[in-house]
């Protein structure tokens, strides 16, 4: 058992291989694993025209089926998401609802959020199943914009590429210009992102670089020729097949070089735009255009290179195989004027990849307090970082950043483990241990990939519960006064153990730093509902917020009477930060250089479903929090920014 404990100075002994947590052929490639087959990889893409999510998208997943266990990745391409400056502002604070929902929906059935990217309103998000994630590396997203000539991201294209066991693969969504008349356009800008968008790295650094590619989107083309009239006849007839010959993408993939070698499945599904939004019925506006399949889901395969398997090319050509087994549209779905499509894909892949980065040692069960401990071992050429963490995460959980607790991946002995391929060794403190019975999944954050490089099997954590009758007092320890708090924004210099900046994502959005002299509250309304990646979040809430107190000129602009101020403490510039906790029926100051002001967030129940309680007057005067930040702090969301600082001291514990 990993629980016991190993001799001072001396890595304890890794224990045999761990067994194939799922069956070798069918859907995952663990150490002892020779050959592989990823069963299949799902591609929708919807224009959803602004509109808000729908309840339901189970059918879209293909959730509602048998499919479900054989899907391991899933690449959801959306375009004309709301993108006004206000809905903008709240979803680079918070995670957008249409990433929610997916979120939502999918952790359920095990995937996890792999990767997503933003451009105005073209959104793409690449879903895989929790133990395909430490084959998932070289992660990397990147946008263009073509709209206004380049400056203007309502066009263009976003995309998501990374390594697959060992194989490079690409998913491109693109929203190109609409309207008949503007096929050349949409050559143009399609030639103009591909020679745009380049990855870092040794290899495969173009979109058409990589072994495999998903190309996908609204991409606008339409059907030549044909009047409204005969297309809506050969709609109605199902005789779908007298319009592939005029549809403009057929045309294009027969002439335009730069579509060269990119396959398609039959249309056989109606035109996906354009319909009466609430309704399957098409155009019926003063305008009336003509029916098209403007939605449209294709692939490419690298051709096999002179050379291939010598001269320092990787040997993966030649044994990647893709099948489409569905291409279908929903016209269950009228929230938009398009259709959602979607394809399902069978990828055999070669295994050039058999072993995890990190392998995970831990006990079956952890029952006491002192069997939180963690082995794990590196391999050979891991590039391994003082930043590295080893996180708990609930079993159902969303995204790398959807942790109950974690501890830093260091020890005395790091680099001799990694050099002599030794285990090294880590504990869980009995405070960031969740209490009750669950079932959870260690995972090895590289903080170098910025992904997980190893994940572990679910196990049990029994652990007793705090007693019932005890005070408010946090079960991990924290006292009544952080509970009861209100939560005061960290300087945006603490580091976080999940870090905020994304090395690799070179699209631009507001950060959380400009914000300074926001105070956050949880929106009460939203308490007992929330989509929080916050298992703490939960529990514990405190039943009476606190309210702050603003300086009487504040209060009596707003009409609030003076008996109800408290004593005001001043912040070094002049800014005052008021701030109250319920403490036995009476208010008490706190400052802001106080243990309060500088708790953990971990520790505070945070729902990301927050209310911007104050801003600084005028947001004239910045000032820099008393604290420096040194606690680390954690992303509520995949997409929301942090605030973090300072490095980790070795020996200095989370």
């Amino acid at each position: 058992s990993p629980a016991t404990t190993s001799q001072p100075g001396r890595a304890p002994p890794c224990p045999a291989p761990p067994r194939c947590p799922r069956p070798c052929p069918a859907s995952s490639l663990p150490a002892a694993c020779s050959s592989f087959v990823l069963p299949s990889i799902t591609v929708i893409t919807w224009n959803v025209g602004t509109a808000m999510p729908p309840n339901d998208v189970t059918s879209l997943l293909h959730l509602n089926t048998g499919e479900t266990n054989d899907v391991d990745m899933i690449a959801i391409g959306l375009q004309e998401v709301n993108s006004k400056i206000n809905k903008r502002l709240k979803d680079a604070l918070f995670t957008d609802q249409w990433s929610e929902l997916f979120m939502d929906v999918l952790s359920p059935f095990h995937f996890i959020l792999v990767s997503t990217v933003r451009m105005q309103g073209v959104i793409l998000l690449v879903f895989a199943k929790y133990y395909h994630l430490p084959f998932l590396q070289d992660i990397q997203t990147d946008c263009t914009r073509t709209g206004l000539g380049g400056y203007w991201g309502n066009k263009g294209g976003v995309s998501v590429r990374l390594s697959i066991f060992g194989h490079m693969v690409c998913f491109l969504n693109c929203h190109l210009p609409a309207h008949l008349e503007k096929a050349e356009q949409r050559k143009e800008d399609f030639a103009t992102i591909l020679h745009m968008q380049q990855f870092e790295g040794p290899v495969a650094n173009g979109i058409l670089d990589h072994d495999l590619v998903f190309w996908f989107g609204d991409l606008n083309f339409r059907i030549e020729s044909l009047d409204i009239c005969f297309v809506k006849y050969a709609i109605d007839s199902n005789v779908l097949s007298q319009l592939w010959e005029k549809d403009q993408l057929n045309i294009a993939k027969s002439t335009w070089p730069v579509l060269r070698g990119f396959q398609e499945g039959p249309l056989n599904f109606p035109p996906t735009f354009k319909f009466d939004v609430g309704t399957n019925k098409y155009d019926s506006s003063a305008k009336k255009r003509k029916p098209a399949w403007t939605d449209r889901i294709l692939w490419k395969i690298k051709p096999p290179s002179k050379g291939s398997g010598t001269g320092g090319h990787r040997p993966s050509q030649g044994v990647l195989s893709v099948s489409q087994l569905c291409y279908c549209s929903h016209m269950e779905y009228t929230v938009s004027d398009h259709k959602p499509v979607a394809a399902i894909f069978a990828v055999q892949f070669a295994s050039k990849v058999d072993k995890p980065l990190v392998e995970i040692y831990v006990a079956d069960e952890w029952s006491r307090p002192e069997q939180a401990v963690v082995r794990y071992k590196m391999a050979v050429g891991f590039h391994r970082s003082s930043w590295d963490w080893i996180g708990l995460y609930r079993v159902g959980f969303r995204h790398p950043k959807d942790y109950v607790s974690y501890v830093w991946a260091r020890s005395d002995d790091g680099e001799r483990c990694l050099e002599k391929q030794l285990c090294a060794q880590v504990m869980f403190s009995e405070e960031a241990l969740p209490k009750g019975n669950g079932e959870y999944i260690l995972g090895y954050y590289s903080n170098t990939s910025s992904s997980i490089a190893g994940v572990t099997e679910p196990f049990q954590i029994s652990l007793p519960r705090s007693e019932e009758g005890s005070s408010s007092t946090d079960s991990s320890g924290s006292s009544s006064e952080e509970d009861d708090s209100t939560l005061v924004l960290l300087a945006p210099k603490s580091r976080s153990p999940s870090p905020g900046k994304m090395k690799r994502h070179r699209s631009r959005s507001p950060s959380l730093a400009k914000f300074q002299g926001l105070i956050l509250r949880p929106s009460s309304r939203d308490r007992g509902t929330s989509r929080s990646p916050s298992p703490q979040s939960r529990r514990n809430l405190p039943r009476n917020i606190p309210t702050i107190h603003l300086p009487q000129e504040e209060l009596r602009h707003h009409g609030v009477k003076s008996k109800e101020l408290g004593h005001a403490a001043e912040s070094p510039e002049g800014s005052l930060l008021y701030q109250t906790v319920q403490e036995q029926g009476g208010l008490r100051r706190v400052s802001a250089d106080s243990s309060l002001a500088r708790a953990d967030p971990r520790n505070l129940g945070l729902l990301p479903a927050l209310r911007l309680e104050m801003i600084d007057q005028a947001l004239g005067r910045r000032w820099e929090s008393a604290d420096q930040g040194y606690y680390p702090c954690r992303r509520m969301s995949p997409t929301s920014p942090t605030g973090c600082g300072t490095s980790p001291k070795e020996g200095h514990s989370p």
